[in-house]
Order: structure tokens, then sequence, then C-alpha cells
């Protein structure tokens, strides 16, 4: 078996609003605190970033983690991450900034912490050199200074040092030399300046750049050497310009340096962009192994040596291209008509692009054969007055034999790319264009989702090409572009949609037809659907004899106007009717009975179709909740199991019928079969009523999967899944129920749980921790405040849960158990008392003395002790802090711990005493026998 009975329902309220605090892992330098207001986290670049979001309250926050770059608001927009633990591995300067933690129960406010991430790095330094020639005029020398800057990109701001070979440079050493930082920068100091060279000065100089090791980050140094050589870069570069070039080739920029000292390094770029993938360089040669037009553009030779500026020089690529050719036919401008008349003149004009334009070369013919300019037909080239990459060919007096076929033939001066030809007919069936929609086709109403033709008309000869636009609005078409390309006239939609409603406009290109005034007309188009309607889909869950009420309600329709509404039960219609002034229609349900449960459907009908509006009606209940904040709730029973404490709430539990019953599923992990009980719960159960049952039975130290699906007359509601895994008792306060330690009510005074990034200011000095245990300002601990009205030998005890030791056989106990009673310590200052720790049993109306105890100043830290107890029943252990003889004797515990076994490692008992007495009373063996058991009230 692995469950028991129901053992305890708490009649009480258990929903609580959402805490949320952060905590870290990972690599951090530091966190520290700043203005008591901001926790700053320090980490090296490359290291990984975790932060944990710790959260409270019931039912379980939803966590959402969020980024605002450097900035203190509470915007949520750059990044989101929904799970409690942010993890960055191997984190880069930018992803530095405020993190934000957000978790939300839908009680009360939101709970937001937020940290500031702070991500350290060094680059390595580069120095850059400039020299000056100046010449005095009265006497003729020239003095020769020159400047060495030193620049490293860092986060902190870097300090920068100087040294001439082995020797630190400085301000005053030496005559010849200045050391200071630009007025147009901040930061340490890093200029050089060497005036009028000396032999001396032509040395070695590095430059040494530090953030102080901050974050372990080493020093970084870099060398330069200076020289009476010492030049800036020039480079030549063996190529012409352009380089003009055909689809497929290999291109080589050769481009070689010509001075400078030291050598400087060559590297290629492309105007604004990256250079081809394709692209291959060495030794300052960048070949483009088989170019393509997409390859064209400026690239650039880039020489540098640190030394006054880089050397750049550069080329234009040039690939060679012909595309896009077109026509138009321009009658006699002189006249008023729109066709060919014999004795008129035509025009014939021809269009390509060409790349390089100077390079295009046209030709024309008539039936196949070579055509020259003469007196009546005349051939212009490239006219600069019109289009660039045009020609014209201009017929005058046009005669009964110049009907035919002309052929504009548009090439490349040196070759290698395709001609490209374009015919056009001249006869006496050579009309200009007309264009009409044909009868029906406007307006055009069709339905959404469908494919539509919008057609025009065009007739003429040559047929021109027929460009599709917006006519009602500067929209775009729907490919995206602001206008389409038709030959036949006509546009084709696919899936059309409701934006797509409006006016198109068809209208004649001016290019391969005639060059008229263009003709057009306009296609409506009218696109219906079916209502939009909400709510698309809704649970609603009522208990059987109560009233529901579904509303359907319309956002917009075309046609607007309704036709009709109808109620579904599955597939029975209910209600039926036609709309009248109102948007909505309502169904209502009186009393709900058992045949009244399943999917209830409203239509809203126009003529495109039916929106619906689904309405699921069940009885099935709410999902419990389970109760995440029970602190560690384990204990063992026997050596090899172990129990748990499954807490939860039921959601909702007054929508439905009554829950009469649990079916609980539960199975270890990674196994398949599921063992299921009901657990019976007696009379209703109230909003946030907490219900506790006790699993037993596990086998340690396996995890298991728990199913919890509440039962009504209506059937099993919806499941809860969580998952339990085994530990050992735990404790470091860092919840609000701190694990279930209450104060004994027959003390002095109480103890307090406190951290040290919201203690008081005022508090008293020298004395206290500074942190939790693991040096953490944000993380809690438990301490006794021992200032006034406190005074001496005033006593404040913690109690601890209970813990069973349960009998291995039913004739008594004849093997003790042992167990390891663990927590960390903080007594310092001048005034401190005493802290005992005691074991209290069950049944025994009187304790004997502590099993740990420990008086006087120990120290400002944190100390471990670890003490064997050997219980016989159930017990409970208890902390008594004792006040000494001022106000400068606040004791602190912190990471309790509890595990079954013999304390391995325990530190040493002689603890430096500083004046104060030091008792450590060790356990002895009593009479037990067993295994511990933790019960969480």
């Amino acid at each position: 078996r692995h469950c028991k009975k129901l053992s305890i329902v708490a009649h009480i309220p258990f929903s609580s609003p959402p805490t949320v605090r952060i905590v870290h892992s990972g690599h951090a330098c530091n966190v520290e605190e700043e203005r008591y207001s901001e926790r700053v986290y320090t980490i090296r670049e490359g290291e990984t970033l975790e932060l944990t979001c710790l959260v409270t309250g019931h039912p379980r926050p939803q966590i959402r983690w969020t980024k605002t770059a450097g900035s203190v608001s509470d915007r949520f927009q750059d990044s989101s991450v929904f799970n409690e633990t942010l993890h960055i591995a191997k984190i880069q300067r930018h992803q530095g900034g405020r993190y934000y933690c957000k978790a939300e129960n839908g009680l009360g406010s939101p709970a937001i912490k937020s940290i500031r991430v702070d991500v350290y790095y060094l680059d390595d330094p580069v120095v850059t050199v400039h020299q000056s020639i100046g010449e005095a005029k009265e006497q003729f020398y020239y003095e020769r200074t020159v400047f060495l800057r030193c620049v490293a990109n860092s986060n902190p701001p870097v300090r920068y040092s100087w040294h001439r070979g082995r020797d630190v440079l400085s301000q005053g050493s030496d005559k010849g030399i200045e050391i200071y930082e630009p007025f147009f920068t901040q930061g340490e100091t890093k200029i050089l300046k060497l005036k009028n060279l000396r032999p001396k000065d032509y040395a070695n100089y590095s430059c040494l750049a530090s953030v102080r090791n901050v974050c372990g980050i080493p020093d970084r140094r870099v060398v330069f050497r200076l020289t009476n050589r010492t030049a800036s870069p020039s480079i030549k570069l063996l190529v012409e310009d352009p380089v003009v070039v055909n689809p497929g080739q290999t291109v080589s920029l050769v481009c070689i340096t010509t001075g400078g000292e030291p050598p400087p390094t060559l590297t290629w770029t492309s105007g604004s962009d990256a250079l081809p993938e394709k692209s291959m360089m060495k030794d300052g040669t960048l070949t483009l192994p088989a170019i393509s037009s997409e390859d064209a553009g400026v690239y650039s030779c880039v020489a540098s040596n640190n030394v006054g500026n880089p050397a750049k020089k550069s080329t234009t690529i040039i690939v060679r291209a012909l595309k896009k050719g077109r026509f138009w036919i321009t009658p006699d401008p002189y006249h008023n008509d729109d066709n060919i008349q014999i004795g008129r003149e035509v025009k014939i004009s021809c269009q390509v692009e060409a790349t390089p334009p100077e390079e295009l070369v046209f030709s024309w013919l008539k039936n196949g054969r070579t055509l020259r300019s003469s007196e009546r037909m005349v051939i212009t080239q490239t006219d600069p007055d019109i289009s660039p990459g045009t020609t014209n060919l201009d017929i005058i007096d046009l005669k009964f034999t110049d009907f035919g076929t002309y052929t504009c033939v548009a090439s490349l001066r040196n070759g290698g790319i395709p001609e490209i030809s374009i015919d056009v007919n001249i006869s006496s069936t050579t009309v200009p264009p007309n264009l009409t929609v044909p009868r029906g086709k406007s307006p055009l109403v069709v339905r959404e989702g469908e494919t539509v033709e919008l057609e025009c008309l065009v007739s003429g000869k040559p047929k021109p090409i027929i460009l599709w636009t917006r006519a009602d609005k500067e929209a775009p078409m729907p490919d995206g572009s602001m206008q389409m390309e038709s030959y036949d006239g006509i546009l084709r939609i696919v899936n059309v949609s409701r934006e797509m409603t409006g006016s198109y406009r068809c209208q004649t290109s001016q290019y391969n037809g005639f060059n008229v005034k263009p003709r057009e007309a306009v296609v409506e188009l009218i696109v219906q659907y079916p209502p939009t309607v909400e709510p698309a889909f809704k649970e609603i869950r009522q208990a059987l004899g109560r009233t529901v009420s579904m509303s359907c309600r319309v956002l917009r329709a075309h046609p607007s106007r309704v036709l009709r509404y109808e109620w579904r039960l599955g597939s029975r219609v209910l209600h039926s009717g036609h709309f009248d002034q109102r948007d909505e229609t309502e169904y209502a349900v009186r009393s709900l009975v058992r045949e009244g449960y399943g999917e209830y459907t409203c239509d809203i009908i126009n003529e495109a179709g039916a929106g619906h509006c689904t309405f699921l009606v069940t009885g099935k209940a709410h999902p419990p909740e389970f109760y995440y904040d029970t602190y560690s709730p384990l204990w063992q029973n026997r050596p090899r199991v172990y129990g748990y404490k499954l807490q939860w709430t039921q959601m909702n539990p007054n929508a439905v019928d009554r829950i009469m019953a649990y079916r609980l599923g539960i199975r270890q992990v990674r196994q398949q079969r599921w063992w299921e009980q009901e657990i019976p719960v007696d009379g209703p159960i109230q909003t946030g009523e907490l219900i506790t049952y006790n699993l037993t039975e596990l086998i340690r130290p396996e995890a298991y999967e728990v199913r919890l699906t509440p039962i009504t007359r209506s059937g099993e509601g919806d499941s809860a899944i969580r998952l339990i895994t085994y530990s050992e008792f735990h404790c470091s306060f860092e919840e609000e129920p701190i694990c279930m330690f209450i104060q004994d009510k027959n003390d002095d005074f109480d103890w307090t749980r406190h951290s040290a990034a919201t203690r008081d200011t005022k508090y008293t000095p020298n004395t206290g921790p500074n942190g939790d245990r693991t040096g953490s300002k944000q993380g809690f601990y438990m301490y006794i405040e021992t200032s006034r009205p406190r005074r001496e030998g005033d006593q404040a005890r913690l109690v601890s849960p209970t813990f069973n030791v349960a009998p291995k056989n039913p004739y008594g106990i004849t093997n003790p158990p042992v167990y390891c009673f663990g927590f960390y310590y903080h007594m310092y200052g001048k005034h401190i008392g005493t802290l005992n720790a005691y074991l209290r049993q069950k049944g025994q109306t009187t304790s004997d003395g502590p099993v740990w105890s420990l008086s006087g100043n120990q120290g400002e830290r944190w100390r471990l002790a670890k003490v064997n107890i050997h219980p016989t029943s159930s017990f409970q252990v208890v902390f008594e802090g004792v006040r000494g003889p001022g106000i400068e004797g606040d004791i602190a515990i912190d990471d309790v711990t509890l595990e079954e076994g013999e304390c391995q490692n325990p530190p040493s008992n002689h603890i430096p005493n500083k004046g104060g007495v030091l008792q450590v009373v060790t356990s002895v063996p009593m009479l037990s026998g067993g295994a511990l058991a933790l019960v969480v009230a």
C-alpha cells in the first residue's frame, strides 16, 4: 500500500498574495547593496548567469522574468522567461542590465523584485601613434613630436600605466614626456606625449590596462616599438577602376603596401555590407569566384599599423547585365488622333536596363534585315533628352510599304552577355488600346477565402501591359507591392480577405503598346464574410438545479444585415429567430438538469455563412491547487521509507456540486503503473480551505508523481499533478512560516526573523550578523534582539515541529536510532549571553540539560555546530537564547538540519572563547528505535 486515509482537513481559509525574492547562483564576482535600494550582481563576461526567483503565495504564483536594459522603469518588454530560474550561459556584455522577476496569482498586486546585472570585461588595449613635425621660423630646425594613445574597452573603467622598456613612466619623471587625459574623454590617464624626440625615446613602449583584478580579470598589456622609421601606412591597388566583368568570371583585386612601419595589416571591405561569403583573401589579394550582379559594388583595401590614420583605397566592380526590354509606339504628336495613319509620322521607342550603360549598343531590323538610318527612317541612339538606355526609330511620312515587323536588338559592346531583341508589328491592324470592364464583372461579390479574378478587357494591337492599383486608398496590392502587372488584363487573388474590399484601377501602361494618354477602368470588389462573434468559446461550470445564462454578441459582419440566429445543444435545435435592433441574443436554462450538460452552440448567420459562439456547460469540478509553500514537508518513519504531507486547496469549490471525494493516484517516477484510491470528503469545502493528506510507505530516495482528481455526483473533475522528491529536513528561515517553528509561550521574549537588507539602520552596532549564513544581505535568519526592554537573564525559546520516532517492532525500542542535529550560529558582541539547544521528547514533563551549549563572544562570523541525538519517542528541538549583561548581545541561528545517521566530520568542540564559557554537552544514548518523522502542523 502506498497511501493511508485522509488524516487532517484544516478548516481555515488558506490563500495568500505573492511575495518574491531573487537569489543567485552561478559565477557571481560579487553581490552587493547600493543605497539600500538596489542589488548589484557583478559577473565576468563568459561566465554563467543564474538567477532564481523564490516565490510564496497560494495559489502558486505565475513567474515571469523580464529585462529592461539600463533602465529603472517597470516596463516588461525586451524579453521574458516563464520559469523560476533565469539561466544565461556565457553571458556577453550587451546582456547586462536590470532583470525583473514578477509573480502574480490574482490576489492583490503582483510582486516584483529586480536586480542589476553588471557584466565585467577587459579587452586587449590598442596603441595608436600620431607624429607631428613643427617648424620654428626664427631658427631653422624641425621639431618632431610623437603621441602614443592607449585605449581598451572595459567595465569597470580601466586604469592605464605606461612603461619604456622596464621603466615606469609618470608625469614629471622625465622632462621629455607628458602624460595626460584628453579633455573630451573621461577616465584614467592614457596619452603619452614624447616632445622633440631624443635618441633614448626610440624604444619599446608598453601600455598596461588594468581593472584592478576585479572579477579576477587579469591585466592586459600591449607593446609598441618606436623607431626613427616609424611611419603611417601607404598602399597601392594593382587594378583598374572600375573593374568591368561578365557574370561567372573570377575577379582578383590586388592590394600591396608601399610604406609603413611597423608593416601594416591589409583588410578588404565592401561598402557598408559584409564581403560575399564565397570571397577569399590572402596576402592583400581579394578573390571573388563566379561573380554575379549581386556582388557588384565598391570594394576598399584598408591598411593599418596603428600609426597615423589607416590608408584606404577603393575600386568599383561592375558586372555586365542586360534586362527589362520594353517598347512603345507614339503616333504623330501634331495631330489629334491616337492611331496610325498613312502619311503621318510614327515613332517606335525601345528601352533596356544596361550595366554599364556606356557599353549599350542598339541595332534595328525590318523583317529580319538590318535597317540603317535614312531621311525617312531616322534612328536615334540613347538620346540624352529621353530616358537612358532608350533608342528611337522615327518613320516619317508612313507608307504602305513601311508595314512590317521592326526588331530592336540591344547588346553590350564587349560581348559576353546574351543580346535582347524586341519585335514590334506596324500594320494596318495596329490600333490604339481600349479598356472596358465586362458586363457583370463590377461590382464583384465574393466570400472570404475564395479565389477571385478581377477582369479588364483590353483591345488594340499590340496589347499593352495592364497595371493594377488600389483606386480608393493608398494601400498595397494583395502581393504587398503598390502595383501589379497583368499581360491578359486579369488580376487573380487567391484566398481573398475582408481587408481587400474596395476599388481596383486597371490602366494601360505607357510601354509595350501605344504611348498615348492611359486608358483606365475601375472594378469594385466586395468581400462578404460571416459574422464575427464573441465569445468564441466559454466554459461554464455549474451545479444541478441552478440557472445558466448564455449570450452571443455580433462584433462585425458583411453584409451587416444579420439574417437569423439559432441555438443548439449538440444537434438539437433549442431556439431560433431573427435579429431586430439588438446585436446579441441570449439563452437561459432556468434549472439545470443532468441532460442539460453539454456543448451549446449559437450560430449567427448571414449570406456569407455563420459565426459560432460555443458554450461548454459542465458539472466538472475545477482542479485542486497544491499548496507549494509547505516547507520541506517530508519525514522518515522507517529506515527505507518516507512519508509526505500532501496539502491543497480547491479552486472554486462552490461553482459546482459538492465534492464528495478525491481520487488519488500515485506512481513512482519512470514507472507506468498508477496506484489509485478514493479519499472521502465530509461536508462542503470552503474557498481557500487547506486540505491535508499523509502519504506513507514511500520508498527512499525515489521520487513520485501524484495525481489528484475531485469527484462530484456529475463525475470526475479536472486533475492536478505534482512531483514529490525526497529530502532531509533543512530550514534556512527563508519563508515566512519558518518551517513550522513556533515561539515558546512560556519564555520572556521571542526570536525575530530578519535579513540584513531590511535591518533598521538604527540597529545596535558592533553586534549581530551583516548577512545570512551564505553572506547574502537578502537571506534570512533568526536572532534575539537584546536591546531594551530586555534584561540580563531573559530567555527566548524557538521550538521546532514534532519529529516522530516509530518503533521497528511492537515490543518496544531495543536499539535507539541516531540523528545528526546541525545548525549555524553567530555570537558576536561584548555582551553575548548563552545559546542552548535542548531535546524535548513526548511524554516527558521535564527536559534534561542542553544537548549543546555555548556562551560569550565568538567573533564576527558564522560557525557550524553538529551534535548526535538519540530520541526514544516523538520529539522537538528547542533553541534557547539567554540575554547577556548588555545590549551588544544579539545571537543568531541559520540553516537548521536534521539527518538520519551519525554526524559526519563534526566541527571541533574547542572553539576560541574570548572570555565566554564554552560548554558542549554531547547527548547520551537513550532507549529508542525506529526512524525520524517530521509532522508539519
